[in-house]
């Protein structure tokens, strides 16, 4: 009898049994060679602090050096041959450079382990997407500053509810991404500043007995310092879980902006034209021009968040020190960061692109009854009357608008006077939208002057 029946449950994918099924399971170098420039790197600042020490020679030191420029150069070519066999980023970079530079490519482990070795070079790599997404970020608020400045005074509707509610400027609404985008900025920021220690030397969990020089190693890769405890240097995935809850805040605000361009492109609003670069057409209705582009940012937030929740998942039962689950860390880091940094390069694409209709944003700012709070405002203020009377008076008064189907300042003073005698022409001075977003001169508020005041501190801040 042969052995067809037990190898079934494997299926055909393992048809060579379970040792085909461990050698997938295990290996990680389809994922993990994204981390070779940073390996390399690693393993240069390793090798010349152990020759620093006299751990290891000049010249061994010198042909590891070399040989390691030789394999990134290989890398970098596309000529490198990964192998599933060497499991790793680690061992495939180390076994070539054995073939390359013999017995000494062995000693460059000396001090060192897996463990802290993959924590480096994941930690290099993150920082560098840090970096990444702190300039696409920049590049995204200057896009939004530009539309703030130059619509500071077109009025708009504001929303709540999505339901009319006071009017807005177009710039106010533009400067209030500005500042979402500016918090994800932040937390790119102190997350980069936060995770900025070296995890070399660590070793496998407890450190080494070798006279290593770990502040070399860290000035060497750019990090402020060593991590202070070996078991948490290699055990730590702080800095990529905070990685990818940064990445689905800001993932979280692209989505609502996309939203609103879906909304607003629409023949029912019309507040916005996205150019053709960032559209698509319909195969079988010509009229259309979908926000197609729009409408992925808003899908990838599953992705992204997904990967949070992921490395969350395998984080959470996972005992000290180094457990073999921490594989499964980086391709989910590795989609978030590919998925947001595309993201954010296409909405700002869309933002610098896209044309604000003008006329049609002031036609729909005095829809709704948008200025009863004004009205309200203006019999509290001129009339010192208690705000929940000047509620009821405004409710009143809108009911009235509403009943004639026309707008509060088409109502004449007269038919005020049936509602509140009191009520003088002055009424009409705050009645209009553009008497509305001009007196919220409150810090923050609407007003042009706040609004252009806003985009002047944020480039003064930006630089």
């Amino acid at each position: 009898m042969t052995d067809t029946t037990s190898n079934q449950m494997w299926g055909g994918r393992f048809a060579a049994g379970p040792d085909a099924i461990m050698e997938a399971i295990n290996a990680s170098i389809g994922f993990d060679k994204r981390l070779a420039a940073q390996d390399i790197a690693g393993s240069r600042a390793h090798a010349a602090m152990l020759a620093a020490t006299g751990i290891l020679s000049d010249s061994d030191a010198e042909a590891i050096r070399k040989g390691l420029l030789t394999v990134l150069s290989e890398i970098e070519a596309g000529t490198f041959q990964f192998s599933t066999a060497l499991e790793d980023i680690h061992m495939n970079v180390e076994a070539r450079l054995k073939e390359i530079v013999g017995p000494a490519a062995g000693r460059l482990h000396t001090a060192r382990s897996r463990n802290d070795q993959v924590a480096t070079d994941f930690r290099l790599w993150v920082r560098e997407q840090l970096d990444a997404v702190d300039q696409a970020l920049v590049a995204l608020i200057r896009a939004f500053l530009v539309q703030a400045e130059a619509g500071a005074g077109w009025v708009m509707p504001g929303f709540t509810h999505l339901q009319t509610a006071q009017p807005v400027t177009w710039g106010h609404h533009m400067m209030a991404y500005v500042e979402m985008f500016g918090r994800d900025l932040g937390r790119v920021r102190d997350a980069r500043a936060r995770m900025n220690e070296c995890p070399l030397g660590a070793a496998a969990l407890a450190g080494t007995s070798f006279p290593i020089d770990r502040e070399m190693t860290a000035r060497a890769l750019g990090f402020e310092r060593p991590c202070a405890n070996s078991l948490d240097a290699v055990s730590d995935r702080d800095f990529a879980l905070e990685f990818l809850g940064t990445a689905s805040i800001c993932a979280m605000h692209l989505s609502r902006f996309a939203e609103e361009l879906v909304i607003w492109s629409s023949a029912q609003f019309r507040f916005v034209a996205l150019s053709d670069r960032f559209s698509t057409g319909s195969s079988i209705m010509p009229q259309k021009k979908n926000p197609d582009a729009a409408e992925l940012i808003r899908a990838k937030l599953g992705r992204i968040f997904g990967a949070n929740v992921a490395l969350m998942m395998v984080m959470k039962g996972l005992p000290l020190a180094y457990s073999k689950d921490m594989q499964e860390d980086k391709e989910q880091v590795f989609d978030a960061a590919d998925n947001l940094m595309l993201a954010l390069a296409a909405m700002a694409g869309m933002v610098r692109d896209m044309v604000a209709q003008r006329d049609n944003l002031e036609a729909a700012a005095g829809s709704g009854f948008s200025t009863a709070t004004d009205l309200a405002d203006w019999l509290v203020r001129v009339l010192d009357m208690p705000f929940r009377e000047a509620h009821h008076v405004t409710g009143a008064l809108v009911a009235r608008a509403e009943a004639k189907g026309c707008d509060l300042r088409d109502l004449g003073l007269a038919e005020m006077h049936e509602v509140h005698g009191g009520i003088t022409a002055g009424v009409y001075d705050v009645l209009g939208v553009h008497n509305s977003v001009a007196s919220r001169t409150s810090y923050g508020g609407t007003a042009p002057e706040q609004v252009r005041a806003q985009v002047t501190r944020w480039k003064e801040r930006l630089g």
